[in-house]
């Protein structure tokens, strides 16, 4: 428990046991429990509430981007995951075989899916026909299994919840494009909704997706300096679609292999709302994906025409499409002040006779944890102008705090300096794999992206002349 902390109990101190706070915080803010099966999770209500309103936000923009949504099986031939050698040796560690089903053995053991290239891939071999068909353009929300050593809950569980979507191109121009389009979709969400602002490049081949031609991620930066990977787009060349013979009959009568993409982002999401914006007290959440954005909580709420009025508020508010609780219950005010507070709700109005007597409330902004007076005439337009500004509000403040971390490095030990000091940290690297490892195993920092646009004049690990310019922090 926090020492100074006298808001909430049974919450490690964030600054001192940051692992433990976003555990107690996950646990006791009733957004998921420990599954009975080890790595995995239960998705409570409140959590998934949150997923939902990603989902969501999510599906209108890859609709608006001519994506459609289907689903595709769970379970995957073995024979299918064989066909792509890199993607294969890339899954296997990872990868749930069923051998037996209906009370026998199966004659072919069947893989729970780790990601779907393979199944998709089989199928859009038998649809595609001619260049009229293209481009293919869907996405399937779905769950996946990867057997995680280490597992903590929406960070790295051995089932977790995401969307993937899958496209394919008569050239490599438009698939390349279509890359670069849903990376840009995954950084104006993350940024507009998630209000967390992140660090958008190329991995190197290292750290690549296993069968793609390229890999973008955006990478953002968490409380204790860390960096999580929130989201990746694929350019995956024609390696899928000569493993699975996806061709089509082009305009000048000869068949060609397709260009197809892959992209996507998990659950993980909400642990980077979680490890972005929370506090002392608990959850700070963007108001854009909170389940609940207002709650009013009556001040001695006995007292005639109290709760009668929150009850109007309520409907107010709920109305102009707030989502809106009044909690009713026996608990005290100040109970609930701290209950709400550690749930993330960014704003919460406090209704008295007092207060209803002077034609105003009091309310609260999480983000800031500071109270002012707000007349109740017009209060549907003041709340939502006070949502709109905890919102970018928290955007800001997230990202000058990413900006006055991110320091250079010249040497393995400033790197490693850097790094210790939970920051992100550039450095001109010479594209050799052996100095990768080798900042790897010093510093135990990972490349996250490269940097487009700058240089450095040596690689930080060799001396030799830099052929590039990397982003290196230490990584959940």
């Amino acid at each position: 428990m926090a020492k100074d902390n006298q808001f909430v109990e049974n919450i490690a101190d964030i600054e001192t046991d940051f692992p433990q706070w976003y555990t107690d915080v996950v646990i006791k803010t009733k957004l998921v429990d420990y599954g009975p099966v080890k790595g995995t999770m239960v998705i409570r209500p409140y959590g998934y509430a949150i997923w939902e309103n990603i989902q969501k936000e999510l599906d209108a923009r890859f609709k608006a981007t001519g994506h459609e949504n289907a689903y595709f099986p769970l379970l995957i031939p073995m024979s299918f995951m064989t066909k792509e050698a890199e993607h294969v040796e890339g899954f296997a560690p990872e990868v749930a075989v069923v051998t037996h089903a209906g009370g026998g053995e199966l004659p072919e053991p069947l893989c729970i899916r780790p990601t779907s290239e393979t199944i998709i891939g089989n199928m859009y071999s038998k649809w595609l026909q001619s260049y009229r068909d293209l481009p293919i353009k869907m996405n399937q929300w779905a769950n996946v299994m990867r057997w995680e050593k280490t597992t903590r809950p929406f960070l790295r569980t051995s089932e977790f919840l995401w969307q993937e979507g899958h496209t394919v191109h008569a050239t490599e121009e438009e698939a390349i494009e279509e890359t670069m389009k849903m990376l840009s979709v995954y950084q104006e969400f993350a940024e507009n909704c998630l209000a967390i602002p992140v660090i958008t490049g190329r991995k190197t081949d290292k750290e690549k997706f296993a069968g793609a031609v390229a890999t973008y991620s955006i990478e953002a930066m968490m409380h204790d300096g860390k960096s999580l990977q929130s989201g990746t787009s694929h350019y995956l060349g024609q390696n899928f679609a000569k493993a699975f013979d996806i061709q089509f009959l082009d305009k000048d009568g000869e068949h060609k292999y397709g260009y197809t993409t892959s992209w996507g982002v998990s659950t993980r999401l909400i642990g980077a709302i979680i490890m972005t914006h929370g506090d002392a007290r608990g959850l700070v959440l963007p108001p854009v994906v909170a389940p609940t954005q207002v709650v009013i909580v009556p001040i001695a709420s006995k007292k005639p025409g109290v709760l009668e009025t929150c009850r109007e508020v309520k409907e107010q508010l709920a109305k102009a499409g707030i989502r809106v609780v009044l909690d009713e219950t026996d608990n005290s005010p100040g109970w609930k002040f701290n209950e709400w507070e550690m749930k993330g709700v960014p704003v919460r109005l406090e209704l008295g006779p007092r207060d209803i007597e002077a034609g105003k409330c009091l309310a609260f902004r999480r983000d800031e944890c500071t109270k002012a007076d707000m007349p109740l005439e017009g209060l549907v337009s003041s709340v939502e102008a006070l949502l709109k500004d905890v919102q970018s509000n928290m955007l800001e403040r997230a990202r000058k705090r990413t900006q006055d971390r991110i320091v250079y490095a010249n040497s393995v030990e400033e790197l490693l300096d850097g790094v210790e000091k939970q920051n992100f940290v550039k450095a001109g690297w010479c594209g050799c794999r052996a100095c990768e490892d080798r900042i790897k195993e010093e510093t135990a920092a990972s490349s996250r992206v490269i940097v487009e646009g700058e240089t450095a004049e040596t690689c930080v690990a060799c001396g030799k002349k830099a052929e590039k310019v990397v982003i290196f922090a230490r990584a959940y």
